[in-house]
């Protein structure tokens, strides 16, 4: 399955992401939250991959869960951060041979292990790694892009600049990372196509689990949480779980459907390896003959 081939063909297109699970008991669970899922239809599923290929067999694993034992259309990440050439090789080779033909490139982090080291040959740039592999392989790469900016770019430009580069070495398309108000997405298209970006970018949609969670997140993420979302939260917080949760299905509903009245080529959700408010959402964008 190539992405890029969904997006030229269909309008939507729908995705969902999610990471390998931490131990055991996640991974009883995984399975029935993939099924249900599954159940919406979704065209294509990316799985993550850990800092520094700390969870490589677990991604791995996942990835063969979803393509090989339930025939779902499936993307791997790979993240380079400290690999060097040899091993980066490796991982692809196995996706390969798992018939995998569409791999998500970053860079990713540091791990936060302090006796993590890097290989001496280690890409430094995700465009870097888009190269070696567009030389050797292929596959249909995608890449990652902010439409706030990253937090290590001086500027949203800049920022821009550098995708620029990983479309030019090679990247087939682009998810760009969450953001909560449609005009930093709206704004970034812009940019990017003034810039010359031509690849399908793909907006991603982080519903509100926790507040806790999504405060983690987009500290991390440099995405703003907007007067609006924090006023919405601020009247659920002291509520329960489930109150705060719906909260976050009626705001992504909304982010959805404006977004899709635009015109995006297509919507990636990150799940975080839950499905009732990605259930949720697909299904009332259906009732309304948006998916």
């Amino acid at each position: 399955m190539r992405v890029t081939d969904l997006y030229a063909k269909k309008s939507p297109v729908i995705s969902m992401e999610f990471f390998p699970p931490r131990d055991e008991a996640a991974a009883e669970k995984f399975d029935g939250i993939v099924d249900k899922l599954a159940d919406r239809n979704p065209d294509f599923m990316s799985v993550t991959f850990g800092a520094g290929g700390s969870n490589r067999d677990g991604s791995y694993q996942t990835i063969k869960k979803l393509a090989k034992d339930k025939g779902l259309p499936t993307v791997a990440y790979i993240a380079g951060y400290g690999l060097g050439p040899d091993e980066i090789t490796e991982v692809l080779d196995n996706y390969k041979n798992l018939g995998i033909e569409t791999i998500f490139v970053i860079r990713g982090d540091q791990p936060k292990d302090e006796n993590f080291a890097a290989h001496p040959d280690s890409f430094s740039h995700a465009s870097d790694m888009i190269s070696f592999i567009r030389q050797r392989y292929d596959f249909t790469l995608g890449c990652a892009a902010y439409p706030e900016g990253h937090v290590e770019s001086p500027s949203l430009e800049q920022d821009i600049a550098f995708l620029k580069k990983k479309q030019d070495s090679g990247a087939d398309y682009v998810v760009a990372q969450f953001c909560y108000d449609n005009r930093f997405f709206t704004n970034f298209m812009d940019k990017c196509r003034a810039a010359g970006i031509t690849v399908p970018i793909v907006p991603g949609i982080m519903p509100v689990y926790t507040v806790k969670l999504i405060n983690i997140l987009s500290s991390v993420c440099g995405a703003t949480i907007t007067p609006e979302l924090q006023e919405k939260l601020d009247a659920v917080a002291d509520k329960d779980k489930e109150t705060v949760l719906q909260t976050g299905i009626d705001f992504a509903v909304d982010q959805c459907r404006d977004l899709l009245r635009q015109g995006v080529c297509g919507v990636h959700f990150y799940t975080m390896n839950r499905s009732k408010s990605t259930c949720e959402i697909i299904d009332r964008l259906k009732d309304e003959n948006l998916f």
